[in-house]
């Protein structure tokens, strides 16, 4: 945790100076928010487009999608800064943020399952709609915990983290097609590696971690009930 609480800082420090134009500007943390969610949905038809049209082994649709939700990501910490800093923080904006973040999050994951369903990785879909359910409780065992009086923040695969882990591995994937034409392929025993593995691996780690973060905040509510 303390990692993690040093690198938000860290962060918190880098965007400093934009939340406070941000501020002068009058943008009201709302406003923010729904930017984010604007640039989620704009990376999912990203996807879908890149499905639809695009050929399997070329991911530039990858590394343009992901690179919009790394963008969107920043608004994700932007909003809740402009908040503190402007001295605007509300109730209504509490809730409206975490309400868009789901929603930012579930369209996310869309957009990727469809691309990785068209193009035949159905296995990585698979994974892909694995770390939305994973994701989505991570969000929802804090809630229930919280409304009945528990601290439930803990965890590896928090929303920022998963957020860094996908749009990272799929900016990556998207440049390392454009070296490789998309056409790398290598098998290991039964395993087989492609470049748009660069991608989904990520996607696997994360389905797997979310839910376990999931789970022991439910275990954790279950020792702080007794």
């Amino acid at each position: 945790m303390k990692a993690r609480e040093f690198f938000q800082q860290l962060i918190y420090r880098i965007i400093n100076p934009l939340v406070k134009l941000l501020i002068r500007l009058n943008v009201k943390p709302d406003t923010v928010t729904t930017f984010g969610l604007i640039l989620n949905i704009a990376a999912a038809i990203v996807f879908i487009y890149g499905g639809k049209y695009g050929e399997r082994g070329h991911l530039k649709y990858v590394g343009c999608g992901c690179g919009l939700i790394l963008f969107a990501g920043l608004f994700d910490m932007l909003d809740g800064q402009v908040a503190r800093v402007g001295h605007m923080s509300s109730r209504f904006g509490a809730l409206y943020d975490s309400v868009l973040d789901r929603y930012s999050e579930l369209i996310m994951f869309f957009g990727i399952c469809y691309y990785l369903d068209v193009h035949h990785y159905f296995l990585s879909s698979l994974f892909a709609f694995i770390a939305l359910i994973g994701s989505m409780m991570v969000s929802y065992t804090r809630a229930r915990a919280e409304a009945i009086g528990i601290e439930c923040k803990g965890g590896l695969m928090q929303r920022p983290e998963r957020i860094i882990i996908i749009g990272t591995s799929g900016l990556i994937c998207g440049i390392v097609s454009g070296f490789d034409e998309g056409n790398f392929k290598l098998n290991i025993d039964w395993f087989p590696l492609e470049t748009i593995t660069i991608f989904t691996l990520p996607i696997t780690i994360v389905a797997v971690l979310t839910n376990i973060t999931a789970i022991n905040r439910l275990i954790h509510c279950k020792k702080e009930l007794k």
